[in-house]
C-alpha cells in the first residue's frame, strides 16, 4: 500500500474556482483567447504549462498559487469562519441584522401555485372553447 501524495489536479482546481467564480467555460476561453474545448481539455488535464496558468490566473483574478495550492476543505473552513465570526461578532449580537426574510416563503409558494392552478383552468376553458367551436 503505498503512502505517496497525490499530485494536485491543477485542471480540476481551475474547473472548482471558476465554478464558484460563477463562470462559464464559455467566458473563460473568451478570456484567455482559446475554445471552450480548449478550456475544457485543460480542466481535465492534471498539469497545466506556467503562460496558460498566468492567464487563467488572471482571468480568474487569482494568483497561480490559489490555483495551485486549491482546497474544497479550505474553501469550506473559510466561509464557515467568516459566517461564526459574523454570527459571534457584537455587530451579530442584538444588531438588526437584514438576515430575514421580508415575506412569507409559504405565502409566496401559495401564490405560485394559484396562479399554476389559474393558468390549468384558462387552458381548460380555452380548449373546451375550441372543441365546442368544431
Amino acid at each position: 500500500m503505498s503512502t505517496a501524495v497525490k499530485p494536485k489536479h491543477i485542471g480540476r482546481n481551475i474547473s472548482r474556482i471558476r465554478e464558484l467564480k460563477g463562470m462559464k467555460q464559455e467566458a473563460l476561453a473568451m478570456a484567455i483567447g482559446v475554445t471552450q474545448q480548449t478550456v475544457s481539455n485543460i480542466e481535465a488535464s492534471e498539469n497545466v504549462d506556467e503562460e496558460k496558468l498566468n492567464q487563467i490566473a488572471e482571468a480568474l483574478e487569482v494568483t497561480v498559487e490559489a490555483i495551485k495550492n486549491f482546497s474544497e476543505e479550505a474553501v469550506f473552513n473559510y466561509f464557515n469562519t467568516f459566517n461564526d465570526a459574523v454570527s459571534n461578532s457584537s455587530f451579530g449580537q442584538g444588531a438588526n441584522n437584514n438576515y430575514d426574510c421580508t415575506f412569507n416563503p409559504l405565502d409566496k409558494v401559495v401564490e405560485l401555485y394559484e396562479r399554476l392552478v389559474q393558468a390549468e383552468k384558462d387552458k381548460v376553458e380555452y380548449l373546451e372553447k375550441l372543441l365546442n367551436g368544431k
